[in-house]
């Protein structure tokens, strides 16, 4: 019997994707756990698996084409067999989760046309208390929102424009039929457009620059609405409270120094530190902790995230059982997330349900700073840079040290503060002298 393959929700957060390439064409057979088909989601591109077997008896949406949960994209059976009930039902408009393949054009350019219009709510959140002159809001759209032009492109490469205040219609699309997808706008670069004279020489004229002083409003689309939202209900629905230390860092860097020395590649400092604090976390798994409403979960795994930057937001690749785990086995697995991360490969379950989070400005030459809990943990470490300090010693005497700031970010609901402050004492003590870790 003919079966329906529909999109599916690839990541936490996917409404709509658009598949870039299908794996498998019709007539072949296709098995449980092989790969149809790649989709290009809000997060990433990820990989379509079947878990049906027969041959693909039709693709409904080919390659470029977008597609929303639910929607049917193929149609998988046994050769020969009669299939034009299951497209027929596909093609009529009253079909719940289905549009015909004209429609669902209309449908894009309409959802590119509402995000490229400026929203109310989100123009005011970056506003003062005051209100702006109503001539500021009076310009025409084209100075205050990006055009979306008339040509085809994915949600994502849209929403990716969006975040960036790019005019997709001035962004060259390599995708099929010239569809621009995620990668295109990615690599384009603002201040030039495709067309004229730059574009016959190879490259690009330049596009219509703003003026100075001039206003831009950028919609919240993709990644920036879901860290908008994710992190606004843990600030206000998580208690939070913060504990501040300051670390002497000399034998972590050279313990480093040391291993690195012994070493084909260099196992970078963000290894060393999730290993200190999963050690740490060992010590006190009242911390690597998740509140539940009418309960507390206790980890028994500890998952630790370390927030990346996408340059359109944060994810944070997610190191799995860092406990029973040495620091170059971290470092290699760190490694491949953030490759994964750098390639929009990352799964979701790479990327999400960290039980504590650590978030590392230090390389931007921050002192420090606190940061908001990342759910469902119940702490998350920020970590500043790592600078010369003149300090006292034991003897009273002025010394100059390699000193780090970190601060604590605490859910109370779970973290008691004496509790949290065992914790950050305990991993101060381990950062300053490494041997801890043996006993």
């Amino acid at each position: 019997m003919a079966e329906k393959i529909l999109m599916t929700a690839l990541s936490p957060t996917m409404d709509e994707g658009t598949i870039v390439a299908w794996n498998k064409k019709e007539g072949d057979t296709v098995a449980p756990g092989d790969v149809l088909c790649e989709v290009e989601t809000d997060k990433a591109a990820m990989d379509y698996e079947s878990t049906q077997e027969g041959t693909l008896l039709k693709i409904v949406r080919g390659d470029g084409s977008s597609a929303r949960v639910g929607d049917l994209i193929a149609v998988l059976g046994e050769e020969g067999e009669d299939i034009q009930p299951i497209l027929s039902a596909a093609e009529s408009p009253s079909a719940p989760g289905t549009e015909k393949p004209a429609d669902q054009e209309s449908a894009d350019q309409e959802s590119a046309d509402q995000e490229s219009a400026p929203e109310p709510e989100a123009a005011k959140a970056g506003e003062p208390a005051t209100t702006r002159p109503a001539a500021a809001t009076t310009r025409p759209a084209a100075a205050t929102a990006p055009a979306t032009g008339g040509g085809k492109s994915s949600p994502l490469a849209r929403k990716l424009a969006a975040e960036k205040g790019i005019d997709i219609s001035q962004v060259p699309g390599s995708g099929p039929g010239g569809r621009v997808v995620k990668r295109d706008v990615e690599q384009f670069e603002p201040g030039r457009a495709a067309g004229g004279a730059g574009a016959a020489a190879g490259g690009y004229a330049p596009a219509a620059a703003m003026k100075p002083g001039e206003d831009r409003t950028i919609p919240v689309a993709g990644k920036r609405a879901v860290i908008a939202r994710r992190l606004s209900e843990s600030k206000f629905s998580a208690p939070h409270y913060y504990l501040k230390s300051a670390v002497r860092m000399e034998q972590v860097l050279e313990a480093r120094k040391q291993l690195n020395a012994e070493l084909p590649a260099k196992v970078s400092f963000n290894a060393f530190l999730v290993k200190f604090v999963a050690e740490a976390l060992k010590r006190h798994p009242e911390v690597n902790a998740s509140w539940q409403g009418d309960h507390i979960v206790q980890f028994g795994s500890i998952d630790i995230g370390l927030a990346v930057d996408l340059g359109t937001g944060l994810i944070t690749p997610i190191v799995r059982n860092c406990g029973n785990r040495g620091v170059v086995d971290i470092d290699r697995e760190l490694k491949a997330l953030i490759a994964k991360v750098e390639a929009g490969k990352l799964q979701p379950d790479e990327y999400t349900g960290a039980t504590f989070t650590i978030s590392n400005l230090g390389s931007f030459g921050v002192e420090e700073f606190t940061a908001i809990i990342n759910p469902p943990g119940s702490a998350i470490l920020a970590v500043g840079e790592i600078a010369k300090t003149v300090v006292v010693n034991e003897e009273d005497d002025l010394q100059v040290a390699q000193v780090m700031k970190m601060t604590l970010s605490c859910d109370h609901r779970v973290i008691d503060g004496a509790t949290g402050g065992r914790f950050i004492h305990d991993l101060k003590r381990v950062l300053e002298n490494p041997v801890r870790v043996l006993f």
